[in-house]
């Protein structure tokens, strides 16, 4: 079961209206149970066709209600306006195409932490704690996921981190390479072989960061998609490989 409602991220777009997504496992309203929470980015593509930015979602719901996987995913649809997407799902300033992007994802996080999760958690059957809190998306979400973990790991215990945009950071993120990482964080990290010669030194960074992530006693899961590209549909056919890797295992 899908919910939505508008909602607002205050402290960086004001007053303006965005969707925001809460899909509730089978068997919800039939118990008293309470949900691990896998807060995501990119709302709009997670769930439905005809929300999804490309015309294509991951088909998220559809996995979750056939294995019937105990699990409350909670996101919010991006900032489609110009170049908020970019700002707000990086935690670095960094330029593409000519153009300085200011990066806003801390603003964005303490939204997130502070404000949206506190809601979640007061609306919804949630299990709040460290151990049952992830994050998750792809992209410039993906590479909010790490951040995520990394800089609040007090509150997220798992990140899903799927095709992150490491190319914004020139390297290994700072954030990941200051980190000491709380016992039993465990991260996904994916790149499809397609996606190596989108930016310079992709496969590098990758490899780096993964290496870095190793060496400070994650529980990683690393792993190059053969084939992979960055899309939607290429997203969709790791769902099940990164679920398994956070712990979220199948009811089915």
């Amino acid at each position: 079961m899908i919910l939505k409602w508008e909602t607002t991220v205050f402290p960086l777009t004001k007053n303006k209206k965005r969707c925001a997504y809460v899909y509730l496992p089978v068997g919800y309203d039939e118990s008293e149970n309470r949900y691990p929470v896998m807060y995501m980015f990119d709302g709009q593509n997670l769930f439905d066709d005809a929300d999804a930015t490309f015309g294509k979602s991951w088909g998220l719901q559809d996995y979750l209600d056939y294995t019937e996987t105990p699990l409350i995913v909670a996101a919010v649809e991006c900032n489609t306006a110009g170049n908020g997407r970019l700002s707000e799902y990086s935690p670095v300033n960094f330029t593409m195409d000519g153009e300085k992007i200011t990066g806003r994802g801390k603003k964005y996080m303490e939204w997130l932490v502070g404000e949206f999760k506190p809601y979640i958690d007061e609306n919804f059957r949630t299990l709040p704690q460290r151990a049952t809190t992830a994050v998750g998306g792809s992209s410039m979400g993906g590479l909010m996921a790490l951040y995520a973990v990394s800089s609040y790991n007090a509150c997220f215990s798992k990140a899903a981190a799927l095709s992150p945009s490491l190319w914004v950071c020139g390297g290994t993120p700072e954030f990941a390479a200051k980190t000491k990482y709380r016992k039993n964080t465990v991260i996904y990290a994916d790149c499809g072989s397609r996606e190596f010669s989108n930016h310079s030194s992709q496969r590098e960074i990758f490899a780096d960061t993964c290496s870095v992530l190793l060496k400070k006693g994650v529980n990683l899961t690393s792993r190059v998609v053969p084939g992979g590209t960055h899309c939607e549909a290429s997203w969709e056919k790791q769902i099940p490989f990164f679920m398994n890797a956070l712990g979220f295992l199948p009811k089915n």
